[in-house]
């Protein structure tokens, strides 16, 4: 059983008649709609599709609502796109028209750039393809000379090397983004841009003032954010590195120890990590991944993130499920590897809560018994993150009322849902249905152990208190 989780970005692609079928059965644990692209009307409809398509599989599957964040961009040129040589001076004027681009200056989308810069910046255009140095700044103009130049094409992202842009990471869009959001029953948040604790602070206060009890997950893209990034993960529910913008801003060489800092950190703060960005991108073209992109899958995984994440290659690709299936494969072969189930996880610090001193002691036993499975009886998922935390080839499943808790267990590393309702099971015989469960999923024979968590309270949030040791007989009933 494959335990590290995929995500799939939904787009043209994925409307195909029968792709969001094939992406499912090939492997996909949550989906992501982009809100930087198309309109409310085909993220409603994307997800709805996604919704029947699960529900005909009988596959549960995470919806990630991605807000567009303040993406700094140039606006538009009168032909579409010019050509900057190195030397060339280049002015980017606040005050323009929006399609008035000419081979002199460019309006742009962020009206206080000029604010935010000074000279000797760097300005870093379509994800660094072409450099602008600052020779100076008006209260509406930032003057610059090409250092690296190239086509320029309408409506391309802007970054400041180093960081520094002042915008704030939810914008009046993100803000109806997000109410629309909820109305169509996003599981997680992605706030883009976040620079500190109170960017995911302002998204949980939108979320409750709108009724919703979605995860947030906190994207790392900003250069800033890494001075902040204990403090962003702890108010957070998730984290993504997302590659494609922070390493624009601290330069590429930089990006693979921070991403191996940030999943690291994420994990000992018993946060969900995922890694993002062009994962296999030669993939959008060709049904085979480049050699450099399956090593890049395959540290994520031995560095210990939950998910990975494919964007275009889904989204606009030629072969989705193509894709889904080679990092599918790629994860399995992986995961193989011993260091993907050693830990030492909180070994030496003391435990605040009774469940997550269950979770935790119950992964130590499962892994010194040779456990086949774990059974979490949990109402919010919480018991299984924290199991998750620990690296160990024993799936953990999580039996839930809640199809909420279904989807959000998804992203977790090594933990499957399985939909089971304990308020109305007879207390006495919990264990030996769990048991029959699995039986009847295939996952335990006679003679295997089980560990079985639960609640002396069942159906009551943050109570679990006690683990059970159990060994499947012969005919299902379970004695120790």
């Amino acid at each position: 059983m494959r335990r590290t989780k995929i995500i799939a970005t939904v787009g043209p692609s994925t409307d195909k008649p029968g792709m969001l079928e094939k992406l499912l059965l090939a492997g996909v644990d949550l989906f992501r709609v982009n809100y930087s692209h198309q309109n409310h009307e085909d993220h409603e409809r994307r997800v709805e599709e996604i919704r029947q398509a699960s529900a005909s599989l009988n596959i549960e599957v995470g919806i990630i609502c991605d807000l567009q964040g303040p993406k700094i961009r140039i606006e538009k040129f009168t032909g579409g796109k010019i050509i900057l040589g190195e030397g060339d001076n280049f002015t980017i004027n606040t005050k323009m028209k929006q399609d008035a681009g000419d081979q002199n200056q460019v309006g742009v989308t962020y009206k206080k750039l000029a604010r935010d810069v000074k000279k000797g910046d760097s300005l870093l255009v379509d994800d660094g393809k072409l450099v602008l140095e600052v020779l100076g700044v008006t209260d509406h103009e930032v003057k610059c000379k090409v250092v690296t130049g190239g086509e320029l094409s309408n409506s391309k992202g802007i970054n400041l090397q180093g960081g520094g842009l002042s915008a704030a990471a939810l914008t009046k869009k993100d803000q109806e983004d997000l109410k629309h959001g909820v109305k169509i029953g996003a599981d997680y948040f992605a706030v883009s841009f976040a620079r500190m604790a109170e960017d995911i602070l302002e998204a949980r206060r939108l979320l409750d003032i709108e009724g919703s009890s979605a995860s947030i997950i906190a994207k790392f893209e900003r250069a800033e954010a890494l001075e902040n990034a204990e403090s962003i993960i702890e108010v957070s529910d998730a984290v993504m590195i997302a590659r494609g913008d922070l390493g624009v801003e601290i330069g590429d060489a930089a990006l693979p120890p921070v991403q191996k800092r940030l999943i690291k950190l994420a994990r000992d703060m018993d946060r969900a990590v995922i890694t993002a960005t062009q994962m296999m991108e030669s993939m959008i073209d060709h049904q085979i991944p480049l050699r450099a992109e399956v090593f890049d899958v395959a540290n994520a995984v031995l560095d210990g993130t939950d998910a990975v994440m494919l964007s275009g290659e889904t989204s606009i690709g030629m072969f989705p499920d193509k894709v889904v299936e080679s990092m599918s494969r790629i994860c399995e072969e992986t995961e193989k590897q011993r260091v993907t189930m050693v830990s030492d996880h909180r070994l030496n610090q003391r435990f605040e809560r009774i469940d997550e001193a269950i979770a935790m002691s119950t992964m130590y036993a499962a892994n010194h018994i040779g456990a086949r499975a774990i059974a979490a009886l949990t109402e919010t998922g919480s018991t299984c993150l924290w199991m998750s935390r620990i690296s160990s080839g024993i799936p953990v499943f999580a039996f839930t009322r809640h199809i909420s808790t279904l989807r959000k267990v998804k992203l977790f590393r090594g933990v499957y849902p399985l939909q089971f309702d304990v308020t109305h099971t007879n207390p006495l015989e919990v264990n030996r249905e769990i048991v029959d469960d699995l039986l009847e999923q295939k996952v335990v024979k006679k003679g295997d152990y089980v560990l079985i968590t639960k609640g002396d309270l069942q159906g009551s949030r943050g109570g679990t208190n006690n683990m059970k040791i159990l060994q499947v007989g012969s005919s299902g009933e379970d004695f120790i």
